[in-house]
């Protein structure tokens, strides 16, 4: 993809999973429900967030950041007025402030772990019914546990900064936040997603046949055990449209 694609494609989907944070961020605002129901606010927020990873995925979006619209939703008064304002306060001092820096790398881990998980078991789902249910549920998950994503975080965090939070700064942001939960994210995606199921389903198999084309292990584009082992292979193929014609024969 040419550079400029790909900064575009970037761009709509810190847009997208931007406007998703803000749609979830925007149903805490009930007061008496935070007092005394606080897992059913959490939870409602949680079944909303989703959309915004269905549709980077099924677009084919690239994510990257979501500061551009962060500022937009910041500086546009969308948060401004309380008790919305009070709300982003509070979620981001519980967020950022109140955890320690080791609490906030380990949730970086379950972060992208279920979020990665989510866009892999996009990737093997076929129709798009099946792929949003994929992500659904993986990426519900990891917001009703509170977990700490960095890119996601890219636009919570900064709306307190814009707004005023006297308690977050920006070094204090990057420090505290960015960094753990950037370093949490890699282990839990890097390791317990791709390099686990790499080493599952692409090392030491014998060679699988899809879609009549043979693959070793180490370049098979699926899993491996699952495979259809009985359709013919292209080295069979090959072998078969060698065989002597009757002109050969004369």
């Amino acid at each position: 993809m040419r550079i400029d694609k790909m900064f575009f494609s970037a761009f709509m989907a810190g847009c997208l999973l931007a406007l998703a944070c803000a749609t979830a961020l925007s149903t805490n605002t009930a007061p008496w429900y935070q007092e005394n129901a606080p897992g059913l606010i959490r939870m409602i927020g949680a079944v909303i967030f989703p959309w915004g990873l269905v549709t980077i995925v099924v677009t084919g979006a690239d994510l990257c950041s979501l500061l551009v619209v962060g500022l937009l939703i910041g500086e546009g008064g969308v948060f401004n007025l309380e008790p919305y304002k009070s709300e982003v306060f509070t979620f981001n001092e519980k967020k950022v402030v109140t955890p320690e820096w080791h609490m906030i790398f380990l949730r970086g881990i379950g972060a992208n772990w279920l979020v990665c998980l989510a866009c892999f078991a996009a990737f093997l789902a076929r129709e798009y019914f099946s792929k949003v249910m994929a992500i659904w549920w993986p990426t519900f998950a990891f917001v009703c546990l509170g977990f700490d994503h960095v890119v996601a975080n890219m636009f919570f965090v900064p709306m307190s900064i814009f707004l005023g939070d006297p308690k977050i700064t920006t070094g204090y942001y990057i420090w505290k936040s960015m960094i753990p939960a950037l370093l949490g994210n890699i282990v839990g995606g890097g390791l317990m997603v791709g390099t686990m199921y790499w080493y599952l389903n692409l090392t030491g198999e014998a060679p699988i046949s899809v879609d009549g084309v043979q693959f070793e292990s180490e370049s098979a584009p699926l899993v491996g055990q699952g495979a259809n082992t009985d359709t013919p292979t292209r080295r069979e193929s090959s072998s078969e449209s060698k065989k002597e014609s009757p002109e050969d024969m004369v």
